[in-house]
């Protein structure tokens, strides 16, 4: 049985007041923690392991540890932690049947450090490359020219303007795109893009009252999407590090695509809210036949950069 909301808590020697929140083990899906408030834990609440709990019944949690022993568990600090409303958490359902009122999960570390390697460690390295370069230059030649194919500015159908019901509320479009490397045999690849119908107001955000143009790689313009045309097409991959996002309810910022990976935030204009994303949603070309059927061409971006920059 798993803690659940405003269950009261017992240490060895006496209450101590209730559980105010519960903290999940993102990989483990399980519950880790249970944050104690109350007279007895003082007017902070404190992260208690499960380690310390002995017992859990309907509405009583009962701790090893006694009340003097509270004090050397650390106050939760708020920030720290974001819900499961926030992020996603792959099948933490399945797992999961706590009924509290805010589950917490550890923010992710966005950064980590590396230790730099020793000079003579990389100078070894760099006198290898020099002295094999002429060696496998002629392979590395071979296998680096799909990279300066030209790029692929066909327009493809990805399914019918009638899925999008109302404005300015994101709708994802999955489609499969058939790939072909120079010394790889065809394969086909699902990707995806976010289509919205955009009001006058986000239409204004993404376009600042201007034509966007698209260009290929010699800089001639292949598409022009009109900033009074209201459908707009995302790229299905996260400018931060290309995740794929979702379009989900936020408490407090409302309907916003979210990136569940690293807590990237956009509004329906595309434009980052929150987290590490170092430039907005990528739009791409897009049109909408008389038919109803809604084409883009495909492109993809590079992550990680202030500047959109194309390649593929």
């Amino acid at each position: 049985m798993q803690p659940k909301l405003k269950s009261k808590v017992r240490a060895a020697d006496r209450e101590v007041g209730e559980v105010t929140r519960v903290i999940v083990d993102p990989l483990s899906r399980e519950v880790s923690h249970i944050v104690v408030g109350g007279n007895g834990a003082g007017t902070l609440e404190r992260q208690i392991p499960m380690t310390q709990v002995t017992v859990v019944s309907d509405d009583l949690v009962e701790l090893r540890a006694a009340v003097a022993d509270l004090a050397q568990f650390p106050v939760l600090k708020r920030e720290d932690y974001v819900t499961t409303h926030e992020v996603e958490i792959a099948h933490l359902e399945d797992r999961l049947h706590v009924e509290c009122g805010e589950v917490l999960v550890p923010l992710p570390e966005l950064e980590k450090n590396v230790q730099r390697r020793s000079f003579f460690t990389n100078f070894t390295h760099a006198i290898g490359v020099l002295i094999s370069l002429p060696l496998v230059f002629p392979v590395l030649k071979y296998l680096m020219k799909p990279m300066y194919a030209p790029f692929d500015n066909s327009w493809l159908k990805i399914g019918s303007v009638n899925k999008i019901k109302a404005e300015d509320v994101g709708v994802q479009f999955k489609y499969k795109k058939k790939v072909k490397e120079a010394f790889m045999p065809e394969a086909e690849i699902e990707k995806n893009v976010w289509v919205l119908k955009a009001s006058p107001k986000v239409l204004d955000a993404v376009y600042k009252g201007k034509d966007m143009e698209f260009h290929d790689s010699k800089g001639k313009v292949i598409w022009t999407n009109k900033k009074d045309v209201p459908y707009i097409a995302f790229s299905g991959k996260c400018p931060h590090l290309g995740c794929g996002y979702k379009w989900r309810s936020h408490k407090v910022l409302g309907q916003v695509f979210l990136c569940p990976c690293h807590l990237s935030i956009y509004d329906a204009s595309g434009k980052v809210l929150d987290g590490p994303a170092p430039r907005p949603l990528d739009p791409l070309p897009i049109r909408v036949a008389a038919s109803g059927d809604v084409e883009i061409i495909d492109m993809e971006f590079k992550a990680g950069t202030k500047a959109q920059v194309r390649i593929v």
